[in-house]
């Protein structure tokens, strides 16, 4: 059984829900989704659906925020329809949104964008489609029912950290989803704020329109 793979395991209790989630120092399960290994990861789910939840013990992490982290939307799409609690932060207090608006472009994913540059603007189709992806993914989660303003341990929300990377394509989707701007970092900063510092323009107008 995939269960004696690795040691001990502690059972507790999730404070936001009854459901019951699987805790241990390491977590294969996280590092497939991680790694965007959708038949390993469906594996430890078939053996016992609490693993969509189980949180490594190293950050806190769930295989949602793994794939989140790198921006995996097949296996985002599988864990969303096994019922996985988007809404679990880990040891820095955020959530699968936090990372999947903080998701920026790879070193590899810039390295081929300008190779194909050149190449009839397969480069450009290329940051088109990541782009696009991400939107998705956050949309997923959304729908989901994630908490839109949820904060951090530095009392960042999503709609802070998609300021502070003046992503404009995900900030409508946030604010559509009741994303509040006033909402203010542990830094005393709103949203508005960092987008009115960082004189990025069109969103100070989408904030102040929101707000």
């Amino acid at each position: 059984m995939l269960s004696n793979v690795f040691g001990l395991h502690l059972l507790y209790s999730n404070l936001q829900g009854p459901r019951t989630v699987l805790l241990s120092l390491t977590q294969p399960i996280c590092q497939a989704a991680y790694q965007n290994d959708l038949g390993q990861v469906w594996r430890w789910v078939k053996e016992d659906n609490r693993y969509v939840d189980v949180q490594d013990g190293f950050n806190g992490d769930t295989p949602l925020i793994c794939a989140c982290r790198r921006g995996h939307v097949r296996i985002v799409s599988f864990l969303l329809r096994r019922n996985a609690d988007v809404n679990l932060k880990n040891l820095k207090e955020r959530t699968c949104l936090h990372y999947a608006v903080k998701k920026r472009f790879t070193f590899f994913d810039y390295l081929l964008i300008i190779l194909l540059m050149p190449v009839l603007l397969i480069g450009y189709f290329l940051m088109v489609s990541k782009t696009k992806q991400n939107e998705n993914l956050v949309r997923m989660l959304l729908d989901a029912g994630v908490e839109v303003n949820a904060t951090d341990c530095y009392g960042y929300t999503a709609l802070h950290y998609a300021c502070q990377m003046k992503n404009q394509t995900l900030i409508p989707l946030l604010l559509k989803a009741r994303a509040d701007p006033m909402i203010r970092n542990k830094h005393g900063e709103s949203s508005l704020d960092i987008a009115q510092r960082l004189k990025f323009s069109q969103i100070v107008s989408m904030l102040k329109k929101a707000s």
